[in-house]
């Protein structure tokens, strides 16, 4: 809690600045970089030297690795592509926004729908159409772009952020605290095991896991494409992202147990933690902006370890139920390999316990899989 207590301590020093001259204004705008080069030389030191000591460590995957990951999948894949597995815009449970499904066919050509599936009226089918065009928006890298408003617009404001135009970056670099709270990433990195700080807090996680659309901090600014690109080229913001993530693994009772693959499992504290993430829903937001940030940032590969984990602990050993339909809904749509998606799509549906109300891939998907399922289950027996 000690760091719950600076944290508030430190806001009202913020608020305090926020609210003053123009002239104070404009100081700390011209000091924040200078304060900020000592926790960048601390964190290029421990970087550093944490690389030297384990050559296998990197911020983002290299391409040659995610090809070598496709490779092991080729045959869920080759399942998946096959001529049977084609679905027409007629099928049961079809999303218009759901690119899972697409084929270079029909990905050229805007879907013709000639009726309206019976699935439309659906409850949970509904919910699951308007969470995929958020999803699908986000996979095909925001080709609908948000437009943030901020509730207070001025001369000064616009003036603060032409001179910091890439602050998500700076933040990760050192050089700059979070708005409104004040507070550097080192700092963030500090609360570990903070629990209670982590949970009330709401301002933080936007910071720590920036998108290319706005949230509900107002002053924390959306990505930038040509952030990003400075982002994957800076072997610091990665590494302190990586730490970020590791962060709020913890908190929800996760342990990254290889940070080649993303590979995790429960931490010890699991129970403890799993109740809390069960009782506070908010968390799952928090879950899905974490997803889409690391697809963003150079940890495309750590997104579907962490959903399948999410897959088996809900639908599997039958935690967090309140978890669940956003695991359905949200948490395996950010996942930007198509493959891998699928795959996460087909483990769902065939440890879903009441599979007809199954909503989230077409109806056709639902009966190869059960078929093929039968068929093992019969040949096991024999």
């Amino acid at each position: 809690m000690a760091h719950y207590g600076f944290y508030r301590l430190h806001s009202v020093f913020a608020l305090f600045l926020r609210r003053d001259s123009l002239f104070w204004r404009c100081v700390k705008a011209m000091l924040l970089p200078v304060t900020g080069i000592v926790f960048l030389s601390i964190a290029w030191r421990k970087n550093h030297g944490r690389r030297q000591d384990d050559p296998d460590l990197e911020g983002g995957r290299p391409e040659k690795d995610c090809k070598a990951q496709r490779e092991e999948e080729s045959a869920e894949e080759e399942e998946f592509d096959s001529e049977c597995y084609r679905v027409e815009t007629t099928d049961d449970f079809y999303c218009d926004y759901d690119s899972t499904w697409e084929t270079e066919d029909n990905q050229k050509d805007a879907p013709d729908r000639t009726r309206q599936p019976a699935a439309a009226r659906h409850y949970q089918f509904s919910r699951f159409e308007r969470a995929a065009g958020d999803m699908q928006n986000y996979r095909r890298d925001y080709p609908v772009s948000y437009v943030q408003t901020y509730s207070r617009i001025g001369a000064l404001h616009t003036a603060i952020i032409n001179c910091d135009d890439m602050p998500n970056l700076n933040f990760y670099l050192g050089l700059k605290p979070s708005a409104p709270d004040g507070v550097y990433i080192q700092e963030f990195h500090d609360w570990a095991g903070d629990y209670d700080a982590l949970e009330h807090v709401h301002t933080y996680i936007q910071w720590l896991f920036p998108l290319q659309e706005p949230g509900m901090n107002s002053e924390a600014t959306p990505l930038t494409k040509e952030e990003i690109k400075c982002f994957l080229d800076n072997s610091t913001a990665k590494y302190n992202l990586l730490k970020s993530y590791k962060l709020m693994l913890d908190f929800y009772g996760i342990e990254l147990c290889n940070e080649k693959t993303g590979e995790v499992k429960r931490a010890l504290n699991w129970k403890e933690r799993f109740e809390n993430l069960n009782n506070h829903t908010h968390n799952n937001l928090r879950i899905t902006r974490i997803l889409k940030c690391l697809g963003t940032l150079g940890y495309c590969h750590y997104q579907a370890p962490l959903v399948r984990f999410f897959l088996e602990e809900t639908l599997v050993n039958g935690e967090l139920p309140n978890v669940k339909d956003s695991v359905l809904n949200y948490f395996v749509f950010a996942v930007l390999d198509k493959g891998q998606r699928r795959s996460l799509v087909k483990f769902a549906y065939l440890n879903y316990d009441q599979k007809d109300e199954f909503v989230w891939c077409p109806k056709k998907f639902q009966k190869i899989w059960s078929s093929h399922a039968n068929v093992k289950a019969t040949n096991g027996q024999a």
